[in-house]
């Protein structure tokens, strides 16, 4: 995905229907690096941009989200907006789709419009479009979340405000013993219990798989560097499916017995030749001196 600048400094105003997609906005907007403040009253805008800037510095970018919860600070939100009074550029985010999705979408949720009071739901959601007239008029991008499910919604997002960095898949790949336990988030789990274990090789036992001695060992065994050959290429498949699916973080797990030796020169090697394919990797080792 090409971006045609980056975003620091920037301040972001997310707004818009009920339902359309504000929380699964705000997320995708996190997770590219946005400090987000949800539900925030607009008349704080000022107060939290300046918050923002002394505790992480003036190129963090700022993403708030403002509903109608906050009722008549509407107007204080628009003229903080056409003023430039927090000394960022501003861009503002309305979301919205039809009424027959939002009614869904709610009812699916089972929560009840803010606005709807004793009434049906339609009539909330029609008081709040009313409420948000003006707010979507000077809107600078609108999206209608009517026909998009969650992955298409954080595409457009990514799209609008991601950056080449931010938009990279970030692969982790962390060695572990199974003696241990096998670690929860992990997304794939790979097994090298097949290979001789350097613990019963005298002069490698008090070594671990970072040492090159070891690292040869194991890669030198049959079937490790055609194991090697085989599970990058399916690895490397996979995260440019995370890509296309919005899923921009992978966790691959490599276990051994006791997370010294085994696991640990095969990850530092998956994590080599990932990094030769252009993925963004760190290794990580878990369990490394716990024997």
């Amino acid at each position: 995905m090409e971006q045609s600048h980056d975003h620091h400094g920037e301040l972001v105003v997310v707004t818009g229907m009920t339902g359309a997609g504000r929380s699964t906005a705000a997320k995708e907007l996190e997770d590219l690096g946005y400090y987000v403040v949800d539900n925030m009253p607009p008349s704080l805008l000022r107060e939290v941009v300046q918050l923002v800037d002394e505790s992480r510095g003036v190129e963090q970018p700022i993403a708030v989200v403002v509903d109608v919860r906050s009722g008549s600070f509407f107007q204080t939100l628009q003229a903080n907006l056409a003023q430039g009074a927090t000394g960022r550029h501003a861009t503002l985010v309305f979301l919205e789709a039809t009424d027959d999705v939002l009614v869904r979408r709610q009812e699916a949720a089972r929560r009840p419009h803010p606005l709807q009071g004793a009434g049906r739901l339609l009539d909330g959601l029609q008081r709040e479009r009313g409420v948000l007239a003006d707010l979507r008029s000077d809107a600078d991008l609108v999206i209608d979340t009517t026909a998009l499910n969650v992955h298409q919604l954080t595409d457009r997002i990514a799209e609008a405000f991601g950056t080449p960095d931010n938009t990279r898949l970030k692969v982790t790949v962390t060695s572990f013993g199974f003696k241990y336990g096998i670690p929860v988030d992990s997304d794939f789990v790979a097994d090298m219990r097949f290979l001789p274990n350097p613990h019963w090789v005298p002069e490698l036992r008090a070594s671990t798989g970072r040492d090159k001695e070891v690292a040869d060992y194991v890669m030198s065994q049959p079937g490790a560097a055609e194991f090697i050959d085989a599970y990058v290429p399916v690895l490397e498949g996979v995260a440019e499916g995370y890509l296309r699916e919005g899923k921009r973080f992978m966790t691959v797990a490599v276990g051994c017995t006791g997370g010294k030796h085994r696991s640990v020169a095969m990850a530092e090697e998956i994590t080599r030749r990932l990094k030769a394919a252009g993925y963004e990797t760190r290794a990580s080792h878990r369990d490394l001196g716990r024997e």
